[in-house]
């Protein structure tokens, strides 16, 4: 049974209900695209949006599907607000929208979060394995992306004196090997963290690189982790032509939530991932405002967005996994979610 859809009202409209094994419609300037659910998923609905369809009247009708709590409906309702930035994270449901420089993606999937993840059948690997997508230009292999403004930089190359290891025999120092640039994990000296920890909402940029000659497969191929305070963790992996269980493909939220699409470069390319944690917000009366949520980036295309998981503390710091693949890292920095304050000149 299709949902009902008409012109909206700007803003957020009332929550409609779906069954699983239904229609949903999506809009967006007065036309319209079906998506299915099934089995209590989202099936990817593949919607063209030709740029020209971009206009000041974009709207979206997108499911929400929170499968641990038990619910199978909810359609959110968002406008486009004269191309100003819309302030999705304020919204109490997931919602997905696109923005000008995002109008050339061919494809567009909803998010889901699954439960009991991790148990994957063989047909389901073959069959529900993220769309793949071209990434755009981020980085280069030759070169790191540049680092912003008011970055707190972790790791430029030179040495992990702002990182410690986990050896039980109480030297706290990280043994990575430090080359050319690059961090690389050695076999058996165990993860890494941070030494101090970024307080509020965050941005994390992370590039990293998987071994160039592909050895093993699935999860023994170019393995290791992103842990960020408080979140779980985000899987780094060779997924290039790689099959896995979805939800610990690169980019997912490790047995959590699957990638939206599989955006990875191949073997021995550098890749980006980009973060957003958002921490929970409670208000004078102790009760929860607004719920923490982690947002990510890989190579530039949004592959988890406003996932509702972890974010119960208030600050955190980064850690790389050793899972024994020589993984490569570089350019780590991290910016507080602040605007700065700038004062007028001659002050």
């Amino acid at each position: 049974m299709a949902s009902n859809c008409s012109t909206p009202a700007r803003g957020v409209q009332s929550l409609v209900d779906f069954p699983s094994n239904s229609s949903i419609q999506l809009a967006w300037s007065g036309k319209m695209a079906n998506a299915v659910t099934r089995n209590n998923r989202i099936l990817g609905s593949h919607l063209i949006l030709p740029s020209s369809s971009i206009d000041k009247k974009l709207l979206l009708l997108i499911p929400r599907v929170d499968l641990k709590a038990g619910a199978k409906s909810g359609v959110v309702i968002a406008d486009w607000f004269d191309h100003s930035y819309l302030n999705l994270l304020s919204m109490k449901y997931y919602l997905l929208t696109l923005t000008p420089f995002l109008a050339n993606l061919s494809s567009l999937q909803a998010q889901v979060s699954v439960s009991d993840a991790g148990r994957w059948s063989k047909e389901q690997v073959k069959n529900e394995r993220p769309a793949v997508v071209t990434p755009p230009g981020h980085t280069t292999d030759s070169k790191p992306g540049a680092v912003p403004s008011y970055a707190i930089v972790f790791f430029d190359g030179r040495d992990l004196s702002k990182w410690k290891g986990r050896a039980k025999d109480g030297n706290d120092g990280a043994n990575w090997q430090v080359k050319d640039g690059f961090m690389e994990v050695v076999r058996g000296t165990g993860s890494i963290q941070t030494r101090i920890q970024v307080e509020g909402d965050c941005q994390w940029h992370i590039e990293w690189c998987t071994p160039a000659e592909v050895k093993g497969n699935s999860q023994g191929r170019g393995n290791s982790g992103v842990f960020i305070g408080g979140y779980p963790e985000v899987q780094v992996l060779d997924s290039f032509k790689n099959d896995t269980y979805p939800d610990g493909q690169a980019s997912s939220l490790y047995k959590k939530s699957v990638t939206l699409v599989n955006a990875s470069r191949g073997p021995g390319k550098w890749q980006t991932y980009d973060i957003i944690c958002i921490r929970e917000k409670k208000g004078a009366d102790g009760k929860v405002i607004q719920p923490g949520s982690i947002t990510v980036l890989h190579n530039g295309v949004v592959t988890q967005f406003a996932v509702q998981e972890g974010g119960k503390a208030k600050s955190g710091g980064l850690s790389l996994q050793d899972h024994g693949n020589p993984v490569r890292f570089r350019n780590i920095w991290a910016r507080r979610l602040v605007v700065p304050r700038i004062k007028p000149s001659g002050n």
